[in-house]
């Protein structure tokens, strides 16, 4: 059993644990890795890799596991910083991790199911191809920042605010790199992709949050 202990030594061993698996993903596919992280402003990777999606991917797999880690830890830190809790349960940390990457699989099944039904599965496969590969490499660039924030200075909300904007300006030239490449595909599709972005990717987060606000 995982003893109920607060310490910061759990912050450390998540952000190593995140560091090894970022290099086994390196060690996995090396060229491949590096194509990823050129990513932004060059459609390289998603042009290539997309022809090759297997319903598991390693490599995959591997990133979505420290986004899992990286992305836990920094929505820790803005819970420290909105409340005066300086540290953790281990057990309450491993919960939430989990739980946040069990909720993205389920979402992306999820995705996909929505996609085959509304027969539209090569453009969803496209995008969801496209969604996974940003959100994996800014899980990547989470990993120093959250070190940073941990344990070099403490952060005010004005830094918060500008890493968040930062990650949705990633986030956001990512989709416009990928509308661009598929765009072809998605006019032809267009009225089930707008509504299977409106069910998907909108509706949850408003439920979500009118559930958050109302608690």
């Amino acid at each position: 059993m995982l003893r109920n202990i607060i310490s910061n030594e759990i912050f450390t061993i998540l952000i190593i644990v995140g560091l090894a698996i970022v290099a086994m993903a390196k060690l996995l596919a090396p060229k491949r890795f590096h194509d990823f992280m050129l990513v932004i402003g060059n459609a390289r990777y998603l042009k290539i890799h997309a022809r090759d999606q297997k319903f598991f991917d390693m490599f995959d797999a591997l990133l979505f596991g420290n986004l899992a880690i990286s992305l836990s830890l920094f929505c820790f830190i803005i819970y420290r910083q909105i409340t005066t809790v300086s540290s953790i349960p281990i057990n309450d940390m491993l919960k939430f991790i989990i739980c946040l990457a069990v909720f993205i699989f389920i979402k992306v099944l999820i995705e996909r199911l929505i996609g085959s039904i509304f027969e539209i599965d090569k453009l969803t496969d496209h995008y969801l191809f496209q969604k996974i590969t940003f959100i994996n490499y800014l899980g990547v660039l989470l990993l120093p920042i959250n070190a940073i924030l941990l344990y070099s200075f403490q952060p005010t909300w004005p830094v918060i605010y500008g890493i968040i904007i930062l990650l949705l300006i990633i986030n956001t030239i990512g989709l416009i790199s990928s509308f661009k490449t598929y765009q072809n595909l998605i006019k032809l599709n267009l009225f089930y992709f707008i509504l299977y972005l409106c069910t998907l990717e909108i509706a949850p987060y408003i439920i979500l949050y009118k559930a958050f606000v109302s608690n």
